[in-house]
């Protein structure tokens, strides 16, 4: 009776980790075709804007930042107009443990290398605003999302304020399959038999980009 218990435990927590792990995912569309492209005004302050990370594996997670490397962002009475993020891959940065931690070095070049972002090849990745609307009191916020040689249309949930002159996107932690940009390592959609040694194909990402003053 115990090990029937026991059991029905175990399913149960897989259950309720298999729909944790999938809340937040957001549904990866076809690329939009943006027939008129805004001039870009270049106006985001690279050295506080950021796109976090997070991944996760059986045996624990890491997470860090990455980067902007230029930037546009639109806001007209509280309104966001456009925004175009390019974001520089060889700025990842691991800061779940410290700077000088062997271990923290050999992730970022594991990360930076063909495994994961291969950023030697793919040094940018870019997230280009198509359309922003209010649902249900929340800014939804569609755009083109490239990882490497893949570009595909996300939707996420996120705000947009303005702090003492500053205008600021931030985004609602959203998860992206890696799968769908061709990210295949350690992926048990691409490999049998990985047991626990299998990486999560699920990112979580969030924005947080602010302009200049």
């Amino acid at each position: 009776m115990k090990k029937l218990v026991l059991a029905a435990v175990i399913i149960a927590t897989a259950f309720t980790s298999c729909k944790e792990s999938k809340k937040d995912k957001v549904e990866v569309k076809e690329e939009v075709k943006v027939e008129k492209v805004q001039k870009l005004v270049n106006n985001v302050d690279v050295s506080s804007s950021v796109l976090n990370w997070k991944g996760k594996k059986p045996t624990g997670e890491h997470y860090g930042v990455v980067s902007l490397k230029s930037g546009s962002l639109v806001v007209e009475n509280g309104v966001l107009k456009s925004g175009e993020f390019l974001i520089d891959m060889t700025s990842i940065k691991v800061t779940d443990m410290p700077e000088d931690n062997e271990y923290n070095g050999k992730l970022v070049k594991h990360l930076s290398g063909a495994d994961f972002f291969d950023v030697a090849v793919y040094s940018t990745a870019k997230f280009v605003v198509t359309k922003a609307e209010n649902l249900e009191g929340k800014l939804a916020v569609t755009g083109n999302l490239t990882i490497k040689d893949v570009t595909k249309s996300i939707t996420i949930p996120a705000t947009i304020s303005n702090v003492d002159g500053v205008d600021v996107f931030k985004s609602d932690v959203f998860k992206v399959d890696r799968a769908d940009f061709g990210i295949k390592y350690k992926s048990k959609k691409f490999f049998d038999n990985l047991k626990d040694k299998f990486i999560d194909d699920l990112m979580e990402l969030s924005f947080e980009v602010k302009t200049k003053k």
